[in-house]
């Protein structure tokens, strides 16, 4: 989840560990900490922020600094000196963190950062990465790889009413989809929510004047404790009902700098028992989410072994998700790399694909970024399969393609791929950002014609500032003629405050796609339609941007809304500039 103040692309680059968004202002100051062998790194880094990169805030997306801190990064590295110490100095010395967090987060990255500092890779691929193609040149391998799309000729796109029949309602799916979990073990109520770290609700006394955690949950940079996530399982299990369930991962809290693998998996194996115990009769279907990897972020490719090899958790995960819920056949591939396919009806794939070899802070690609894994192939496969076969193909995964956490390049491609099988993929599912929204996908030969629709469902976790929730999508069910495309979608939401006040299980509908928004259908066109009238009609946005936060965010002025409805139109990752002018 790209919210974590851990985990912003350029501060990952100036300490080389994982620090975020709203971080503290960095303070110039006079009286540096003089440690041992004091080298060019230090004294150059002393001198740029004394120049002016004094605040966090102003610098995040500065390819210049990036570029700067990779070429400190190499001369720390051709040297001989030591990148950890580095790390460790400007990220306590500078108050970016605690010491605990500093120091938790220099070890568990070290490894992975030293190996990518010394491939042979320059600062402008590195940072192209990490903080976006502006960052590089135009020809940059990195960014413009092409994946080959097989010869057969698209098929004839079919006219398809996806509004259900009368005859065909009976057959119509319930489909739960729930995400962003972030379990918290350790959280404790009326603990210190205000804690200056990137977790809190664990310890301490609340600071004076503020209020201590929430007895359910916290508003703050707080997850959910253990009470909380099994009622709120247990309230989805009694009060709704579907037929299975979409679960698109991060399961673990948000305490990055704490985390090992035992305990990773320890979290994966309790709360994947708390689903069985209170969907004992559901299929679900997992995705990976990024949060799973330790540390948060790696998943290197399959031939990275030793250590570093990310089969621990490929390998459980092979184990936790085929003991109920997916057939034997899909263990090779989530061994492999974290993915799967799997028939839901005679005429209905679903595809679980692995997000985190599009995921931008996973800095095991830059050791070979060209379709880690095989991924999109494998993909590609499975898609040309279900063509050939007349199937339809639902797609889940983690990261939404179309957001700055995912590499351009793989996003691209990704595009190209759905825009092909556009008349075979009739649902995407996401998770990872926490709010509720939907990225649209446009055709690339007519580029007012939307092809395609992500699906971004809320997150239970309320971290941070949001409240619970989670999303149950109509699916046109098995008929003769069924498109099984997403006819609705209803969300439901959890007021925190009022929880923590009444200790009442109190669910609101919070909306139906289509009766608030007005929409004949849920075609792609239509939700093209529905931003097109929300950029005309003040009160459509404002009612949708409330959604978007789960009814905690109201305020957005001019410049917000022309972002968020771009941000609408762009399923392809830093293309919006590019999207948004054909409209």
């Amino acid at each position: 989840m790209a919210m974590l103040r851990l985990t912003t692309p350029v501060f990952l680059l100036l300490l080389a560990v994982f620090v975020i968004g709203n971080a503290k202002p960095l303070k110039f100051q006079d009286d540096f900490h003089v440690i041992p062998n004091k080298d060019s790194f230090i004294t150059r880094m002393e001198k740029k922020i004394a120049e002016g990169f004094a605040n966090v805030a102003g610098i995040l997306e500065s390819c210049t600094t990036c570029k700067v801190a990779v070429d400190l990064l190499h001369d720390l590295q051709h040297s001989g000196k030591d990148i950890v110490q580095g790390m460790d100095w400007i990220c306590t010395h500078f108050k970016i963190e605690t010491a605990e967090v500093c120091n938790g987060l220099k070890y568990l990255f070290k490894d992975e950062v030293t190996r990518v500092i010394s491939l042979s890779l320059t600062s402008h691929q590195i940072c192209g990465i990490l903080v976006g193609p502006k960052c590089t040149t135009a020809d940059d391998p990195l960014q413009n790889w092409v994946i080959k799309l097989p010869a057969t000729k698209k098929p004839v796109l079919k006219e398809s009413n996806s509004i259900s029949s009368a005859e065909s309602k009976a057959t119509n799916k319930r489909v739960l989809h729930i995400t962003d979990l972030h379990y918290d073990p350790y959280y404790l109520p009326g603990s210190n929510a205000e804690c200056g770290e990137p977790l809190c609700c664990r310890d301490g006394m609340p600071k004076k004047g503020t209020e201590g955690a929430g007895s359910w949950g916290d508003y703050r940079n707080c997850d959910l404790p253990y009470k909380t996530l099994d009622r709120v399982l247990q309230d989805i299990s009694e009060k709704e009902t579907f037929d299975y369930i979409l679960w698109t991962g991060d399961i673990p809290a948000h305490d990055i700098w704490k985390q090992t693998k035992v305990s990773q998996l320890a979290t994966i194996y309790n709360i994947s028992a708390l689903m069985m115990k209170h969907f004992p009769d559901k299929p679900v279907y997992p995705a990976l989410g990024n949060h799973e990897g330790n540390p948060v972020n790696s998943f290197p490719p399959d031939y990275v072994t030793g250590n570093d090899s990310v089969a621990w958790l490929y390998d459980a995960l092979a184990t936790t998700w085929t003991e109920k819920w997916l057939p034997g056949v899909t263990t090779a591939t989530i061994k492999h790399g974290g993915y799967y396919a799997v028939k839901l009806s005679d005429k209905l794939k679903l595809v679980s694909i692995n997000m985190n070899y599009c995921n931008n802070l996973n800095w095991w690609l830059m050791i070979n970024i060209t379709d880690p894994n095989g991924e999109l192939a494998w993909l590609i496969d499975q898609l040309q399969e279900s063509e050939d076969q007349g199937e339809k193909v639902h797609i889940i995964g983690h990261i939404p393609p179309g957001t700055d956490s995912c590499v351009k390049a793989w996003s691209s491609n990704f595009y190209r791929i759905i825009n092909r099988y556009e008349s075979t993929v009739t649902g995407q599912f996401y998770g990872h950002t926490h709010w509720d929204h939907f990225q649209i996908f446009y055709s690339d030969d007519s580029p007012g014609r939307a092809t395609n629709v992500a699906y971004i469902g809320p997150s239970i976790t309320p971290y941070s500032d949001l409240n619970i929730a989670y999303r149950v999508y109509v699916i046109d069910g098995d008929h003769r003629d069924s498109t099984h495309s997403v006819l609705d979608h209803e969300t439901y939401v959890l007021d925190l405050s009022e929880l923590n006040k009444s200790d009442k299980f109190e669910w609101i509908k919070e909306y139906s796609a289509r009766d608030v928004y007005k929409m004949k259908s849920l075609a792609p066109a239509d939700w093209d339609d529905l931003v097109s009238r929300m950029e005309k009609d003040d009160d459509i946005f404002k009612q949708f941007y409330r959604f978007r936060s789960k009814l905690r965010h109201g305020a957005c002025d001019s410049d917000c809304k022309g972002e968020q409805l771009c941000l609408l139109r762009s399923a392809k990752s830093y293309s919006q500039q590019q999207l948004c002018a054909k409209h």
